[in-house]
């Protein structure tokens, strides 16, 4: 499916029946339900919420890696879209699978807040502050790589669990920092928890991070049309890119992967992929490809052209 029109040229999409927007029932996921519907609500839609708790809300005692990845934050909501409960799922694009199931389809990708990675801790400013052992809390394979290539010394520890619970934890004293999406805590309001952000050159950012993907069933012509004004050309085709590398790598929240794309002029995506070996045996790699970009089949192509380039590199396949 190719993007939309941008939205300044796109007119607006004539009123639908009342739309039900699927959503997890965190304080982000619901923020980020809100914003979708009262920008529809904006075009006149009469939209409604459909709270939920999936599996990935539920399993809080093990990695994401080791009890099915990311996809259990978004199959409950994909159900209730199948039996017609809701029309629309509302995702943060880090959390969705790369190959979405027969019949679903991402109609629109937002505009990208901020990508980058945020150092939390009550006590130090930034993460070259850490003293030898200290304890960082995170549950991604990717920043525990890259944690890894730039403080060997660190203990990295899991950290499970929605915003406000892994901000909790680590003012209860069980970590000397943790590493969060910045985005989270911007649409949250919670800029002040931030100490530092990370530069996507030292800590390089997760597939499609900071960026809101609607999906739908691929049938509703209606919704894709109505959802059109809401899209971003450059975060989509940019969030393309990364998830094509991923893809092409056997993405998953067990692959110790990252992904970010910037544009270097109107025309032009540099593209960076980065792997690592979480038992730290092999050296993190790190790749960049440039090239003009201007459709989804250009992007994708880019990503695949850095993953092959990560592979002759020594990134590895999972097994």
């Amino acid at each position: 499916m190719q993007p939309p029109v941008p939205p300044s040229l796109s007119p607006a999409s004539p009123a639908l029946p009342p739309i039900v927007i699927a959503t997890r029932e965190s304080r982000l996921a619901l923020w980020q339900a809100e914003h979708v519907q009262a920008l529809l609500r904006a075009r006149g839609h009469d939209v409604a919420l459909l709270g939920m708790t999936t599996r990935g809300d539920q399993i809080l005692d093990r990695t994401l890696s080791k009890v099915g990845g990311k996809g259990l934050f978004v199959k409950e909501l994909e159900v209730a879209l199948q039996e017609g409960r809701a029309h629309i799922a509302v995702h943060s694009l880090k959390d969705v699978p790369m190959e979405l199931p027969e019949g679903f389809a991402l109609a629109c990708v937002m505009e990208r807040e901020d990508p980058r990675d945020a150092f939390v801790s009550p006590r130090y400013a930034r993460l070259a502050d850490l003293p030898h052992g200290a304890v960082v809390g995170t549950s991604s394979l990717r920043r525990q790589v890259l944690l890894q290539a730039e403080r060997p010394d660190l203990s990295i520890q899991p950290l499970r669990g929605n915003l406000d619970t892994r901000l909790r934890k680590l003012d209860e004293g069980q970590y000397d920092a943790i590493v969060l999406a910045a985005a989270g805590l911007k649409r949250l309001g919670m800029q002040d928890r931030i100490r530092a952000l990370f530069a996507p050159d030292e800590m390089l950012p997760a597939a499609g991070q900071g960026a809101l993907g609607l999906e739908v069933r691929t049938e509703r012509r209606d919704l894709i049309e109505a959802l059109a004004p809401l899209a971003h050309l450059p975060t989509w085709l940019t969030v393309a890119a990364e998830r094509a590398v991923s893809r092409a790598l056997g993405g998953s929240c067990s692959v110790p992967l990252a992904a970010h794309g910037r544009w270097t002029d109107a025309a032009t995506l540099a593209l960076d992929g980065a792997w690592g070996d979480p038992e730290g045996r092999l050296p993190l790699v790190r790749v960049r490809v440039a090239a003009p970009v201007s459709t989804l089949a250009e992007a994708e192509a880019l990503g695949t052209a850095v993953a092959a380039q990560l592979r002759a590199a020594g990134a590895q396949m999972p097994a």
